[in-house]
């Protein structure tokens, strides 16, 4: 049995379910021996055969035109948020990679940056050996160079001594030797 008929059997027994509420007290204060009562004649079979029929006809020019745009307007709210939600899911991704991008180049910037740095160092040693071998070098050179100069001014002075000595005696002594 299919929705509509589920809809008959419940509207029925709302009909019925309100029939008993409307005789049944009737019937009680009937017994009482008070009350109008009230004996249900064919008015009341057009009462609710214009009930049923309101029903029917409400239901098939209101209810379900309103509820099929309710039902599209959910399945339309349902696909902009799964649009949403993949749209934020790729957002996510695309800041992850952008992310790793980043933590990625300054993880290479900063291996560039050590190798640089390295290299600049060794350079540096490099040319400060060099310097100080040069250094060095003319140091060695220079103190060559003192060195003979000292010889040659040794052997210039040890040639000359005597006449220096001889010189120096007339000038103590006053008197030439």
């Amino acid at each position: 049995m299919g929705p509509t008929g589920m809809r008959w059997r419940s509207t029925g027994a709302a009909l019925l379910g309100i029939g008993g509420l409307i005789l049944v007290p009737a019937a009680a204060r009937a017994s009482e021996g008070g009350g109008v009562t009230v004996i249900p004649d064919w008015s009341v079979s057009i009462q609710i055969v214009n009930f049923l029929f309101l029903i029917f006809a409400l239901n098939l020019l209101l209810y379900r035109p309103i509820r099929r745009i309710l039902k599209e307007r959910k399945e339309k709210t349902q696909g902009m948020e799964q649009a949403i939600q993949g749209a934020d899911q790729s957002v996510a991704d695309k800041e992850a990679a952008f992310a790793k991008a980043i933590r990625d180049a300054r993880a290479s910037g900063l291996k560039e940056k050590e190798a640089m740095i390295q290299a600049a160092a060794a350079e540096e040693r490099k040319r400060i050996e060099g310097i100080n071998a040069k250094a060095q070098a003319d140091l060695e050179e220079m103190r060559g160079k003192i060195r003979a100069d000292a010889e040659r001014a040794r052997g210039a002075l040890k040639q000359e001594i005597g006449v220096f000595a001889e010189q120096i005696t007339q000038k103590i002594l006053g008197r030439a030797l």
